[in-house]
C-alpha cells in the first residue's frame, strides 16, 4: 500500500541502521522517538516533577451509599511565575482489598461530566462502575492545569513554569503535554496514597484528552495502562493519508495545543520524521487500548486502527504480541492482543458505558 510505503519506519533509527533487539530499541530508538516527538509535536516540557509539589487531602467523605469513600486531593506548585493547583478527586471501594488498581481520567468536558458530588451521573465517567468492578475511580480537570484556549501561554503551568523574559522557542511546549504534565504530577500523589496500587494505575482520556493520555503515558513509564477514546489527528490515528481532520485543521482551529514547530508541518505531514504509531509504540510494553466509533469520521477509526496494528514491533520486541490481525473489525467486536486492544463502537464522538466496560474486562485480565 502506498500509505504504508510513506510511513517513517518505527524500528530503524534515523541514521538507518536497523534495531538488533530490546536493547537498542530501549537504549536507541525509544530516546530518540521521545525526542523527535517533543521537537516536531507536543514540544520540550521545561520542569518535570517540580521541587515545589505539594499534596493535601482537603476532604474526605463516605459517598455512592457507602461504597466508597471520596479524597479530594490538592495538588499544588510554584515556579518563576507564581503559584499554581489542581484538585484531584478520587474513590476508593471501601469493600475491596487494598491497595487496590485505579483508573484515572483526564477529563476535557466540564464539572457536569465528571461530578466529584455524584448529583450528576454521566456515562462519560461511570464512577460507580468503576468503583464495583474494584478500581479506584479518580478525575483531573483540564481547565485547572491549563486553559484550553490561545493566551499566548501566560495562564496555568504555561505561565509559571516557563522560563520568565525570555522568548518562547518553536519547540516550547504546547497545551497537550502542559495536560500531560498534569496527569504525571497526579501520578505522583497516588504514589503516596497506600490506598491505590501505583503500579496499576491506568491513564484513559477521550478526544483531546485521549491525546494528552497517550503523551502522557508514552513520557511516563509508571502509567500501567493508556487508553485512548476518539484521539484522532495527533493522537492515536496515523496522520498521513488519514480522512476528516489533518494537521492543517488541528493547527488552525488549536493553535496552543502543539508547539510552533508542529505547525510547519501543516499540509506537508509527509515530511514529519515520526507518526502517530511510534506514540502508541512508546507504550510497549505496558497496556494499551484504543477505541473508535463508527460515526466518528473527523477522528477517523481507520487510521486509529492502523496506528494501532503498525506498533505491534514494538510489544514484539517484549516477547508480547499485539493486535497482529490487519483487518478492520466489525463494530461493537473488540480484538485483543497480549497486550494492545481495540474496539470500533456504534455510535458518535463520545465516550459511554460500553466503552469503560471494554476498557475494564481488558484491566481485569491483564492489570488485576
Amino acid at each position: 500500500m502506498e500509505r504504508l510505503q510513506s510511513l517513517p519506519e518505527l524500528i530503524i533509527l534515523q541514521n538507518g541502521e536497523p534495531l538488533t533487539g530490546r536493547e537498542s530499541w530501549e537504549r536507541q530508538r525509544r530516546p530518540q522517538l521521545l525526542d523527535l516527538f517533543r521537537e516536531h509535536v507536543y514540544g520540550r516540557e521545561p520542569v518535570q516533577r517540580p521541587e515545589t509539589l505539594r499534596f493535601s487531602v482537603e476532604a474526605m467523605h463516605r459517598m455512592m451509599d457507602g461504597a466508597a469513600f471520596r479524597k479530594q486531593v490538592r495538588i499544588s506548585y510554584e515556579g518563576p511565575g507564581g503559584q499554581g493547583s489542581f484538585m484531584l478527586n478520587l474513590f476508593v471501594p471501601i469493600q475491596a482489598e487494598k491497595p487496590v488498581p485505579a483508573f484515572l481520567l483526564i477529563n476535557n468536558r466540564g464539572l457536569n461530566a465528571a461530578d466529584p458530588e455524584r448529583l450528576v451521573k454521566h456515562s462519560f465517567w461511570p464512577a460507580e462502575r468503576i468503583v464495583a468492578r474494584g478500581y479506584a475511580a479518580a478525575v483531573l480537570q483540564l481547565s485547572e492545569i491549563d486553559p484550553d484556549q490561545h493566551d499566548d501561554f501566560r495562564n496555568g503551568v504555561h505561565g509559571i513554569f516557563d522560563p520568565p523574559e525570555r522568548k518562547r522557542p518553536p519547540n516550547a511546549w504546547g497545551t497537550i503535554a502542559a495536560w500531560a504534565w498534569g496527569a504525571c504530577r497526579a501520578m505522583d500523589y497516588l504514589e503516596t496514597d497506600t490506598d491505590i496500587d501505583s503500579a496499576r494505575v491506568a491513564v484513559v482520556g477521550h478526544s483531546r484528552g485521549g491525546k494528552t493520555a497517550l503523551w502522557a503515558g508514552a513520557i511516563d513509564r509508571r502509567f500501567a495502562m493508556v487508553v485512548s477514546n476518539n484521539s484522532g489527528c495527533t493522537g492515536a490515528a496515523v496522520t498521513r493519508g488519514k480522512k476528516g481532520e489533518t494537521v492543517r485543521d488541528i493547527n488552525k482551529s488549536f493553535p496552543h495545543w502543539f508547539n510552533e514547530n508542529y505547525k510547519s508541518y501543516n499540509g506537508k505531514e509527509e515530511l514529519l520524521p515520526v507518526d502517530q504509531h511510534m506514540l502508541l509504540a512508546l507504550i510497549a510494553p505496558r497496556l494499551l487500548y484504543v477505541s473508535s466509533a463508527t460515526d466518528d469520521e473527523w477522528a477517523d477509526p481507520a487510521s486509529e486502527f492502523l496506528s494501532v496494528v503498525l506498533a505491534a514491533p514494538a510489544y514484539h520486541f517484549y516477547a508480547v504480541k499485539g493486535i497482529d490481525c490487519d483487518r478492520f473489525p466489525e463494530p461493537d467486536t473488540p480484538v485483543h492482543g497480549d497486550r494492545i486492544g481495540y474496539h470500533l463502537r456504534t455510535g458518535k464522538h463520545d465516550m459511554v458505558d460500553y466503552d469503560w466496560e471494554q476498557f475494564m474486562d481488558f484491566a481485569d485480565e491483564r492489570m488485576k
